[in-house]
């Protein structure tokens, strides 16, 4: 006889926590329809430590360019090979044209020198310490995202969901939450199992595996109806092929359905650049690559949701940044500081906000990275506070205050 773990596989979809109500459904669409529809947020994690200063650019810090002779990218002249200017001092990288209207609009934030005050170079600890929300802690359980999903009398089986084949480090602990690899891909392939899982939980003695079992196959159901349901994107939007666009439309996907949705996280690896970081021009080589797939994803995510972005807060962040200056290979190693995105919802948008620290050799962290000017946790707490609406940051990042500096969130 199949397993539940064996069940749960080929139906495309595992379940983690417990609680759902049989009236979550109907509950969520009436909410919308009555003008009440959920705050959402969306995190992205560039894994692999993304090179921050490639890309958005300090072209008024004349240590950059002596810093990276052969990897730094031009100064704004017009040209689609340079930096497209935000301020007179910060550029993005030119192949994230697609978000230079999004910041025009205001609608696009940027956070620079930002990071975990965990001095870590560890891919590995620094991923964990940012996803648990407790830089230096290894023992933490659970993870920052799980422990901000709203309290709810009644909760949808998809208030959180991890994109990926397996639940996300940040999105376990207590509160349901669950791993979704594709919904064009999922179905039940046994309907026999299915039917004899469901009568076996329904018959359960055990209130908590009952539980868990209704919010399973409640899961089950409403995604097979949005598989089945071919999607079309709103006002023209067209997202890349790869992985995050994938992520970001099914995101956007399960956002229209009012089906109650409130936190989601999508990944997107191949950051960790140590050798051809650019290409004989900014437009060419590795992280020309991922920085388009990663722009043009986010660029479509917002037009395809159009005002619905109101509602919906996207914030990204990478483990840690890279070395200030280049190295021998034309790439950077393991640095400190970064920088985060912030896009949507009541945001403060149109500037690069943080501390900014310089990038003269006494300025860098020690003596080789951009320093930490503001933690990583005051900007993931002014989203979880302004656009979740959950004023405990306490128990969202035990130990940590916040420093009340960063005025990004309406």
């Amino acid at each position: 006889m199949a397993t539940r773990r064996a069940f749960l596989r080929n139906s495309g979809v595992a379940m983690f926590g417990i609680g759902a109500s049989p009236i979550w459904l109907e509950r969520a669409m009436a909410a919308s329809n009555a003008g009440g529809r959920k705050k959402v947020l969306v995190a992205i994690f560039q894994r692999g430590a993304a090179d921050g200063l490639n890309i958005v650019v300090p072209h008024g810090e004349k240590a950059y360019y002596a810093g990276r002779p052969g990897i730094a990218i031009p100064k704004p002249d017009g040209k689609e090979t340079s930096a497209i200017d935000l301020d007179g001092f910060f550029g993005l990288n030119p192949n994230l044209k697609a978000l230079k209207p999004i910041f025009d609009e205001k609608k696009l934030a940027m956070v620079h020198a930002c990071g975990s005050p965990d001095p870590t170079r560890s891919h590995f600890d620094a991923q964990d310490y940012m996803e648990s929300g407790t830089p230096g802690l290894k023992a933490t359980r659970d993870g920052w995202m799980n422990r901000a999903v709203p309290n709810a009398a009644e909760q949808s089986p998809i208030r959180a969901v991890s994109l990926g084949p397996v639940l996300s480090r940040t999105l376990r602990g207590a509160n349901s939450a669950v791993a979704l690899n594709n919904v064009r891909d999922f179905q039940v392939k046994d309907k026999m199992a299915s039917e004899d899982y469901m009568s076996r939980y329904a018959a359960s003695v055990d209130t908590q595996l009952k539980g868990t079992g209704k919010e399973t196959f409640e899961a089950i159901r409403l995604l097979e109806t949005l598989r089945k349901a071919e999607y079309q994107p709103g006002n023209g939007a067209s997202y890349p092929g790869g992985r995050l666009g994938t992520s970001l439309k099914q995101i956007a996907q399960m956002i229209k359905a009012d089906a109650g949705l409130e936190v989601a996280f999508a990944d997107l690896g191949g950051w960790d650049h140590h050798v051809n970081e650019v290409g004989q021009t900014a437009l060419v080589g590795p992280l020309a690559n991922l920085l388009t797939e990663f722009g043009d994803s986010l660029a479509a995510f917002y037009r395809d949701l159009g005002t619905r972005m109101e509602d919906v807060m996207v914030v990204t962040m990478s483990e840690f940044g890279r070395t200030a200056r280049e190295n021998g290979n034309r790439g950077t190693d393991h640095g400190h500081a970064n920088v985060m995105f912030a896009m949507g919802g009541n945001l403060q948008g149109g500037k690069v906000y943080g501390e900014w620290p310089g990038l003269e050799r006494e300025q860098l962290y020690e003596q080789r990275d951009l320093d930490v000017t503001t933690d990583f946790r005051d900007v993931l707490g002014g989203v979880v506070k302004r656009h979740l609406g959950q004023p405990d940051l306490a128990r969202v990042f035990p130990g940590f205050a916040g420093s009340g500096k960063l005025k990004v969130f309406g």
